[in-house]
C-alpha cells in the first residue's frame, strides 16, 4: 500500500463521515414538510415498531412516554391536529450506522386559522437509532411554559386532543 493510497482512503473516508449529517438533515427536512402539511407517514416510518419518545412532563395533551409506533402515531396526529410547523436546524451525529446517535436542532410554530402565531418554540431532539430506526427520542424545549399556553390556546380555540 503506498502513501497515496492510504491518503486517498482516508480522504474519502472523513468526506463519507462529513456527508452524513446532511444527508439525515435532508431526509428529515423533507419529512418535516410534510409533517408541516399533515401527513405524518414518512417521519412516522422512521420509528423502529418498539421506539420510545419522551415528551416533556407536564399537563398538556403532549406530555408523557410514548411506547410503540402506534403511540407515536397518536403524538404525530396531535401534532398535526394542532396546526404545527417546524424546521430543521443543525443535526450532530456521532457513532456507527447501527448505534448512531443524533442531536437535531428543530424550531416549531403554530399559527390559528387567522393567521396569527400563538406559538412559537426552539427544540433540540435527541435520538438513538439502531440501523436507521429510531428506537429513543427525547425532546427538549427552550421554554416549557410555551408548551402549556399553546395547548390552553387549542383548547379555547375548539381544537381537541386526540386519544
Amino acid at each position: 500500500m503506498t502513501i497515496t493510497s492510504l491518503l486517498t482512503g482516508a480522504a474519502v473516508a472523513v468526506a463519507a463521515r462529513a456527508a452524513v449529517p446532511a444527508l439525515i438533515r435532508a431526509k428529515l427536512n423533507g419529512d418535516v414538510v410534510r409533517l408541516g402539511r399533515g401527513d405524518y407517514g414518512p417521519l412516522l416510518a422512521g420509528y423502529a415498531e418498539d421506539a420510545t419518545l419522551h415528551f416533556h412532563e407536564g399537563d398538556h395533551r403532549w406530555e408523557g412516554t410514548y411506547r410503540g409506533k402506534a403511540a407515536i402515531e397518536v403524538f404525530l396526529k396531535n401534532f398535526v391536529a394542532a396546526g404545527l410547523t417546524g424546521e430543521i436546524g443543525r443535526v450532530w451525529v456521532s457513532g456507527p450506522p447501527w448505534a448512531m446517535e443524533m442531536c437535531v436542532r428543530f424550531d416549531d410554530a403554530a399559527h390559528a386559522p387567522t393567521g396569527e402565531q400563538i406559538y412559537a418554540n426552539r427544540t433540540v431532539l435527541w435520538v438513538r437509532t439502531r440501523w436507521g430506526r429510531i428506537v429513543e427520542q427525547r425532546d427538549f424545549y427552550e421554554d416549557t411554559q410555551r408548551i402549556l399556553d399553546l395547548d390552553a390556546r387549542l383548547t379555547e380555540m375548539g381544537v381537541p386532543a386526540i386519544a
